[in-house]
């Protein structure tokens, strides 16, 4: 059996984007996430990816797509690890994600029907850098009820697959149009 290269396989995905020659749809994100889920054994909703701002003030999501009309994270947020990933410029592990300071109010969010809300527990998050400027974090979590399992730590390793992922991803987002530092009022579903 062959071995499953996260970074070939999100390169390959972007690629397909790309030469729609439009921004990525839902269905576009989805099947990304999917596949990143599958790289980390995570599951897709623990995938979240967000686009810094034009006048870089503010992280909105662009995956789970239903947070992307939520709400958007200040960079002065203290206690958001998305923007402290930012503001440092680099990656982040946190396997006791419960016990970390961060604001919960996404984790509160049902992504769909299927998939509800449960609190994150174990965190990885990667700036996306582009030409030594950052333009997004991409984050991959493990979420579980207290008590229930969790799933494995995550590793150095991983988190330096997730970087390599994050600069792929990155440089595509940076192709398209930034967005502005505020949030949709509402968007329609297609």
């Amino acid at each position: 059996m062959a071995e499953f290269n996260l970074a070939l396989v999100v390169a390959k995905l972007i690629d397909e984007m790309r030469k729609a020659g439009t921004p990525p749809t839902g269905q576009d994100l989805n099947r990304l996430a999917a596949q990143i889920s599958k790289g980390f054994k995570a599951k897709k909703g623990e995938v979240a990816i967000l686009r810094l701002s034009s006048d870089e003030n503010m992280l909105s999501f662009i995956f789970p797509v239903k947070l992307s009309v939520i709400g958007a994270i200040p960079l002065t947020a203290t206690h958001s690890l998305a923007a402290k990933t930012i503001r440092d410029k680099r990656g982040e592990l946190v396997n006791n994600f419960s016990t970390y300071r961060h604001a919960t109010v996404f984790e509160a969010v049902d992504l769909s029907a299927e998939e509800k809300a449960v609190p994150i527990q174990k965190i990885m998050s990667s700036p996306m850098i582009v030409d030594d400027k950052v333009v997004g974090v991409i984050q991959v979590s493990r979420k579980a009820r207290v008590g229930d399992p969790v799933g494995p730590d995550f590793t150095h390793a991983e988190l330096a697959e997730l970087t390599t992922v994050g600069g792929i991803l990155g440089k595509f987002l940076a192709e398209l149009p930034a967005p502005s530092s505020m949030p949709p009022r509402s968007k329609s579903k297609t």
